[in-house]
């Protein structure tokens, strides 16, 4: 009798232990009863079309993409939003799995993180009020020029102009406020985002000829080249396929 009690006993404490199995599968958990994991993106949703708010949710061509790429990997995407010049100390912190925010391949970030495959081209271009006699990037010098902080058009006109030149924003929609308010002589920010910009606010341009041109790629922490390879892997597929370019085309007609 007592070896029947000891056998009970045995099979609920196994039970409990592998709960899982005895009981339904966990809210989030695929088809086969596994957890999902969780692809996290360091991103500024201030960059349209590639990411912005609709709503509450964080759309456009970087946050459909990166969602893409979370499915090819069998992972679900999560979206961290913040300030663009803390996306790639988030990468390195391990607080995100990748940066994708419009970010350009340079040397200097390229000692922090790790790069992807370039995934679209890119261009710094120079807004400027319909009335300015800014015509070109000779122009700028000893002129004020608006940048959202930490980007890579912060970067260049800082180099080319001088710090005391430079007026910084955390948003680029601040900057051009800024601009239109004859704070700022004209910013400097990537083409898509000015096209938005210039459409939203009447008495503006984009001059023809580009500041720079510039490749974007998604941000990895330094050494992890397994995740390299899957996301290269993936955007290759995704590009292959046509998926990515119907994602632009969604946002870019």
């Amino acid at each position: 009798m007592k070896m029947k009690k000891l056998i009970s006993v045995g099979l609920v404490l196994a039970c409990a232990v592998t709960l899982a199995a005895c009981g339904s599968k966990k809210e989030g958990a695929d088809d086969k009863g596994e957890d999902k994991k969780t692809l996290v993106m360091a991103t500024n949703a201030e960059f349209p079309p590639y990411e912005f708010y609709e709503g509450d949710e964080i759309v456009g061509i970087d946050a459909e993409f990166a969602a893409a790429i979370a499915e090819k990997l069998g992972m679900e995407l999560k979206i961290e939003d913040m300030a663009f010049d803390s996306i790639i100390s988030a990468v390195q912190g391990g607080k995100a799995d990748i940066g994708v925010a419009g970010l350009t391949v340079d040397e200097k970030r390229k000692k922090s993180v790790d790069f992807t495959d370039t995934y679209y081209t890119g261009r710094q271009v120079i807004i400027v009020t319909e009335d300015s006699t800014i015509a070109g990037p000779d122009d700028l010098e000893g002129k004020k020029i608006g940048v959202q902080q930490g980007t890579t058009g912060d970067q260049y006109t800082t180099d080319d102009y001088g710090d005391e030149n430079i007026e910084r924003f955390n948003k680029g929609m601040e900057a051009v406020m800024s601009l239109t308010q004859g704070k700022v002589d004209a910013v400097v920010i990537d083409d898509q985002p000015a096209k938005t910009f210039v459409s939203q606010n009447e008495g503006l341009k984009i001059l023809e000829t580009e500041y720079i041109e510039e490749d974007y790629a998604m941000a990895v922490k330094k050494g992890n080249e397994e995740l390299v390879k899957k996301v290269n892997d993936a955007i290759k597929a995704l590009k292959d396929d046509g998926t990515f370019d119907k994602i632009v085309a969604k946002y870019i007609k």
